[in-house]
């Protein structure tokens, strides 16, 4: 049984897991750069250790520093979080030669999901619905030839990428050329490498993905759907679960597809198929190999702890439960709260004057940040999660616009009031919206 665990992140994340530990008896360890020495999960774990200066790549990202910490303290377990080393197969490889366990998937697994080519090939193999696309690397000579088979819109993505850098849209042969190479050169930019591929653009999708839980031995189960088709420049902001897109026959096929996929494959931990569904048709574009920001909303639903399945998993414990065991309750949204310009979503890092987290029945939020806390400009600017859960989407709704009004930041610009506007907008309430729709809707404000 592990018995004392390495938090190798920061922030929500990191306060979120080490709850999760004290829970479980499970001592923890808290690492830090200089600039987090103040933050809530240093606070309150069982030991600390200044892994770096605040650049990510001298602390957040230093494995050297990272392993040094576990031996310094004896931990023997790391758990990554979300970002950073996460999805680090370099890291687990590592972790594993020194005898200290990798609180995820197997280095094997990461690393044939990290890579999208890789990922699409497995999931085909798997039974998984795939987009229409490229059977591997772009390069300028075979594009146009592999656009035409695929036929335009074409999307350009990198092998190695996310967030959505790396990614470009081609709607007519004039435009591919320039759009292969403004790829290339930004995935060389943001990962090193700059291998791009192909698939066929969707024109109004809704991005769906499907949480699962394997033991690593060949059992694995599915926690049904998240939609997060609200989103700007490829980045998430607010999310639902269950989809107000899918019906039941819908959730459980796609859920049980994947299920079965992760058994074949003998997946261990938490992992996330994402697809873009169009027209009632599912497409996967990636497997996230670690927990996702939104794993919340999944937990309201289920009411099965996402962090205390993936320790038991890692301790050889298997599941706590079987998929005939879950039943999915009510309706859960997450809204991103992020230290940012509500119109422009430039960062507002800065000193919280005040902070008042809302309360009630189905209300959640994870959040590092308080009264005093000075928001370094050094990192990703979540600085919270407002998760509300209702018996119907209607009851949802009700309630988040009520803990919209109570949740107090002040000193700093948040992403609040973006929420307090969507929460009324006749297309949210009516759950009739698609990966464009955010992105659409802020540039309709702006021409006002």
């Amino acid at each position: 049984m592990i018995s004392k665990i390495l938090i190798a992140n920061r922030g929500e994340i990191a306060l979120r897991v080490l709850r999760a530990c004290k829970e479980l008896g499970i001592a923890t360890v808290a690492v830090h750069s200089t600039a987090d020495s103040d933050a809530m999960h240093v606070r309150l774990a069982d030991e600390s250790v200044c892994i770096g200066p605040p650049p990510s790549r001298d602390s957040y990202l230093n494995i050297h520093q990272i392993v040094a910490a576990c031996e310094i303290t004896g931990a023997d377990a790391v758990h990554p979080g979300y970002g950073f080393l996460s999805e680090n197969a370099k890291f687990a490889d590592i972790l594993e030669a020194h005898g200290i366990t990798f609180i995820g998937p197997t280095a094997e697994h990461i690393r044939l999901m990290g890579d999208k080519i890789t990922a699409k090939k497995t999931a085909v193999e798997l039974g998984i619905p795939v987009v229409p696309g490229s059977p591997g690397e772009v390069l300028p000579e075979n594009a146009l030839e592999i656009a035409r088979e695929i036929g335009f819109p074409v999307l350009i993505k990198a092998t190695a990428g996310g967030g959505g850098r790396g990614m470009k849209v081609a709607k007519t042969e004039a435009e591919l050329e320039e759009a292969v190479s403004t790829a290339r050169s930004e995935a060389l930019a943001a990962f090193g490498n700059d291998a791009v591929y192909m698939e066929k653009y969707l024109g109004k999708p809704r991005h769906i993905e499907i949480q699962v839980v394997g033991d690593g031995e060949g059992n694995a189960i599915h926690l049904g759907e998240r939609d997060c088709s609200l989103q700007r420049r490829h980045q998430k902001v607010w999310e639902e679960a269950n989809s107000p897109a899918l019906d039941v026959e819908q959730r459980m096929k796609i859920g049980q597809i994947c299920a079965d996929a992760m058994k074949k494959m003998k997946y261990r931990g938490a992992g996330t198929v994402e697809f873009l569904y169009e027209n009632g048709k599912f497409y996967f574009i990636e497997m996230n190999t670690r927990l996702q920001v939104e794993h919340p909303i999944t937990e309201a639903i289920t009411n099965i702890d996402l962090v205390h399945e993936q320790i038991r998993v890692a301790s050889g414990n298997g599941l706590s439960v079987t998929q005939d065991e879950i039943q999915f309750q009510g309706h859960a949204i997450e809204c991103r709260i992020n230290a940012e310009d509500p119109r422009t979503f430039v960062p507002s890092p800065g000193t919280i004057t005040h902070f008042h987290a809302p309360g009630g029945l189905g209300v959640r939020v994870d959040s590092g940040a308080y009264a005093g806390y000075k928001i370094p400009p050094y990192y990703d600017s979540l600085i919270g999660k407002l998760i509300v859960h209702g018996r119907t989407r209607a009851e949802c709704m009700m309630r988040l616009r009520r803990v919209l009004d109570e949740f107090v930041v002040d000193g700093i610009k948040t992403t609040l009031p973006l929420f307090q506007e969507l929460v009324d907008n006749p297309d949210i309430l009516s759950g009739n919206y698609d990966i464009h729709w955010l992105e659409n809707h802020l540039a309709g404000d702006k021409s006002h």
